[in-house]
């Protein structure tokens, strides 16, 4: 009965412990209440200084910086996590050979140093001396860090360990097949972070085209439109002008390119760094807030 009520606290602590869901709902419902505000800016029932667009960027920025940050975070825990996985399955290898259970193994390993691993380790053992069996400690440790990985790996190693027999051997296999699947990760990753900085330049670029088109371009335009309204003589009974007052819209214009662009290339780079879009809002908060105080400077 003690063993289940453990079980029962852990599962529950495992539900309180992830955040994500909470911050992905609290920021929709920010964004939902900014375009409320940038619709009635867009009607002209605000007067803060701001386009309803800006009011549209700050909502995207809501929805995608706490969700982002923080799914990135725990995405970098678990991967410092796995990257330290080979080494511990290795060393419960050799309490193994060493005519070790499982459980055995696993307490002594919990005395050496695994990086991000190790509490996660400690409290293995912490679990063992309570009672719990071995194949469910490691059952718990899987579900807290939930990766694809760690679900193989942990999934082979308790069912070699029901089914008896020399664990030790598969766990030096299974630590073998994650450390291979760890330098793949890690060549991918390194392969794609050249595509991500080109995406940032990208991006700084487009930013930089549009400064020097309303720095530059418009104002002589401006100024074109008004000397000919002033000297230029009829052609043909027909005024020559120069359109100036749609300008205003060109910039609106410009800025709602910026804002696209920037929510979608930011995904775009998470997905082709990690393949996951909770880290593209991260990179589309970063350029959303470049965006945003770049574009002021158009005003």
């Amino acid at each position: 009965m003690a063993e289940k009520e453990l079980l029962d606290i852990e599962q529950l602590t495992l539900k309180k412990r992830d955040y994500s869901r909470t911050l992905l709902i609290a920021g929709s419902i920010a964004m939902a209440f900014f375009l409320f505000l940038a619709f009635i800016e867009a009607i002209g029932g605000l007067d803060t200084g701001l386009q309803w667009i800006d009011w549209v960027a700050i909502g995207l920025m809501a929805l995608c910086g706490p969700y982002g940050f923080y799914s990135s975070y725990r995405y970098k825990k678990t991967m410092e996590i796995e990257s330290r996985l080979p080494d511990f399955l290795r060393d419960v290898a050799e309490g193994g050979r060493f005519g070790m259970t499982l459980a055995e193994s696993i307490k002594v390993s919990s005395r050496g140093r695994y990086g991000s691993l190790t509490p996660e380790i400690q409290r293995m053992a912490s679990q063992i001396d309570w009672g719990i069996p071995a194949a469910d400690s490691i059952r718990l440790f899987m579900d807290r860090v939930e990766t694809p990985l760690v679900r193989r790996m942990t999934t082979i190693v308790i069912k070699a360990n029901d089914a008896g027999g020399n664990v030790a051997d598969v766990l030096d296999m299974v630590a073998h097949d994650a450390r291979e699947t760890l330098l793949n990760r890690n060549e991918r990753s390194i392969a794609m972070s050249t595509y991500t900085v080109v995406i940032y330049v990208a991006f700084a670029v487009f930013l930089a085209t549009i400064f020097i088109l309303n720095s530059t371009f418009l104002p002589r335009m401006v100024e074109a439109g008004s000397q000919i309204a002033e000297d230029a003589p009829d052609i043909g009974g027909v005024p020559v002008q120069i359109k100036s007052d749609v300008i205003p819209q060109v910039q609106l214009i410009f800025i709602i390119s910026v804002v696209i662009h920037a929510f979608g290339d930011g995904i775009l780079a998470g997905v082709l760094q990690d393949g996951r879009i909770a880290n593209g809002f991260r990179h589309s908060f970063i350029m959303l807030l470049i965006g945003l105080i770049g574009t002021r400077l158009l005003g």
